[in-house]
């Protein structure tokens, strides 16, 4: 992974990067850092200027410093990983592979095959020098983040993966590229005429339409002009559009479960040959997909058997289906004798109100039911909903494999340190985003994925820092699976064609909603972040089923959302963790206690600006 930036510019850039995104950039890439600057003078004795600033974080093959130049001039910077499609050998580098491959492609077609056979997340920036144009975009999902700023006034524009938050001055905003194809910038038509143009290479499934040309194109003004290829060329949509068969299936008796959704019901339902089948389906699919995530590490080859103590992999862990299922799957493939660590996160709950005494008796003779599941206890104020989850699944994977070393790692975080961190560094790693639901998301995944808290030592906690560079996330299982409240709503009020047209929502605005802002928050501590449940094999085997084989809503909270992954983690022999209900992870790790209890998730979040 990397911190990739470009400016390109008709004057000097020499001053173009601010201080703070610039330090931003660096701690994305710590292992190395360089910047190429070009100046190219038109036929017509003007000029552009680019300025290329790439950070590097060495996660396999041999270094590579970036940017990437070549003998003819052409610069390539890249964020990503390539887990297929491309061949890439386990002693080579995927960022020179991608700059070899891409160094004879002249033609836009020939670029975008080579872009279209990339299998892993990715962003990326190319100066084709010849052609006086600049290509950059994000994968299909967006797994990447990549940002733009336009400035009509200094006819000028920025690339970067992650910015700096700017004050409501008036200043250009900055704003997440548009996860819907690849852009071809014309330097040429900077120079000589003043104007940016873009020309767009949308992502196509075979056989739909093209985009319309009138897409909103966030955060370019008027003097951006940009429009879909005239040539009609695209890129292969790495995944098969989703199954959108509602055909009415009979629903499943609910006398046949237990009252409380438990993993023996899950039993029940693998008795049928047809659905153990899928389940064994997709645990090898998404299997295979942890294995490519977890394999690929630095130094693999080259270095000397790996001590037991170093930990190469971390996971978010809240101990729900979804990082439970992961760390199961990544039991298979570590290296036994290997760590793994799980990152569990909680916030300091609030010492409850003192009720004050009254001599009034209740009417109604009626009592108020306590709530539990509010405030903490004396003997662990960070005794959140997702420790406790987290805490039992732990002994679970423990059953699972009692040879693995299981980190569990208490991440405690208090109020006082919370507001320290979102000024310092957090909001501006969230920005361009700004919701109430991007702020606690955005902080409860930073200092989770910072991995510093305190692990068991024998008996004793002692305090412990994560130094895994990879961190695996449950992200997509909920989009794909129907793991949501909403999801229940939306099939209640409109069935499964609603359900369904949810679903086709979720994935289409992933890029814009989740992986660019998680990508800026994990990517801030040096660490890449990996999302299994969103490997190209894995949606493609996910979308090819019909909505009743993922998900039955008619079943109860704890079981019929994400069903099918439930089956697979019971097929696993995982226990009671299969049938735990979903819970957001601004909830279940308490940080939306400690906030304005009256906040909507989608308001704009006052925290989050610094100025």
């Amino acid at each position: 992974m990397c911190g990739i930036c470009c400016v390109v510019s008709t004057s000097s850039v020499c001053s173009a990067l601010e201080t703070r995104a610039y330090e931003n950039l660096r701690k994305r890439g710590p292992c190395y850092s360089q910047e190429i600057r070009k100046t190219m003078t038109t036929n017509k004795d003007l000029s552009y200027h680019c300025l290329f600033s790439a950070h590097v974080l060495h996660m396999r093959g041999p270094m590579t410093p970036q940017p990437v130049e070549d003998d003819s001039g052409n610069v390539f910077l890249w964020n990503g990983e390539v887990f297929g499609g491309l061949p890439v050998g386990q002693e080579e580098n995927d960022t020179h592979v991608l700059a070899q491959h891409l160094s004879h492609s002249q033609l836009p077609d020939e670029v975008l095959s080579v872009l279209s056979r990339v299998r892993g997340p990715w962003a990326f920036i190319y100066y084709q020098a010849a052609q006086n144009c600049l290509w950059f975009g994000r994968d299909f999902f967006g797994r990447r983040s990549l940002l733009w700023q336009c400035s009509p006034e200094q006819r000028l524009m920025v690339l970067s993966s992650v910015a700096t938050a700017v004050p409501c001055t008036g200043d250009p905003q900055w704003q997440e590229v548009p996860a819907v194809g690849v852009y071809r910038m014309n330097l040429r038509a900077l120079a000589e005429l003043g104007s940016l143009t873009l020309e767009v290479y949308p992502w196509i499934h075979t056989g739909d339409v093209p985009p319309p040309a009138s897409h909103k194109w966030e955060g370019l003004s008027s003097w951006a002009s940009v429009t879909m290829n005239d040539s009609g060329l695209f890129l292969c949509a790495p995944v098969c559009p989703l199954n959108r068969e509602v055909t009415e299936i009979c629903p499943l008796p609910l006398d046949a479960f237990s009252p409380q959704p438990s993993a023996e019901d899950l039993d029940t339902l693998l008795q049928c040959g047809e659905k153990r089948k899928t389940v064994n389906q997709l645990i090898e699919v998404l299997s295979e997909a942890v294995r490519r995530r977890v394999q690929c590490l630095p130094g693999e080859t080259a270095a000397p058997p790996p001590s037991d103590e170093e930990v190469d992999i971390a996971i978010l862990f809240s101990g729900g289906i979804d990082s439970v299922i992961l760390a199961a799957l990544a039991d298979r493939h570590v290296p036994v004798g290997k760590t793994i660590d799980l990152l569990n996160v909680a916030f300091k709950l609030q010492e409850p109100k003192k009720q004050k005494e009254t001599s009034k008796k209740p009417k109604g003779n009626k009592l108020k039911p306590v709530d539990t599941d509010t405030g903490p206890t004396e003997s662990d104020a960070f005794g959140v909903p997702d420790r406790i989850t987290g805490r039992a699944s732990l002994k679970e994977l423990q059953a699972l494999n009692p040879d693995r070393r299981w980190n569990f790692v208490e991440i405690n975080v208090t109020r006082e340190e919370l507001q320290e961190m979102r000024l310092k560094s957090i909001s501006h790693l969230v920005y361009p985003l700004e919701t109430v639901l991007d702020d606690s998301i955005g902080c409860a995944v930073w200092f989770a994925a910072r991995g510093v808290g305190t692990a068991a030592e024998g008996t004793e906690q002692k305090a412990y820092a994560s130094a895994a560079k990879v961190v695996l996330t449950g992200i997509g299982a909920d989009e794909q699976l129907a793991g949501y409240s909403r999801h229940r709503v939306r099939y209640n009020t409109a069935g499964l064609d609603g359900l369904v047209q949810e679903l086709v929502m979720e994935l289409g605005r992933i890029s814009s909603r989740n992986l660019g802002r998680d990508d800026r928050i994990i990517g801030d501590h040096g660490k890449e972040a990996r999302f299994p449940f969103l490997d190209e094999d894995v949606v493609s085997f996910l979308n090819g089923l019909p909505v009743w084989e993922k998900a039955d809503l008619s079943l109860p909270r704890g079981l019929g959302e994400k069903l099918l992954l439930r089956l697979a983690a019971r097929e696993l022999g995982l226990g009671p963790s299969t049938t735990f209900p979903k819970r957001a992870m601004q909830f279940g790790s308490r940080i939306a206690k400690l906030e304005n209890g009256r906040e909507r998730a989608s308001d704009k979040c006052n925290r989050l600006h610094t100025a």
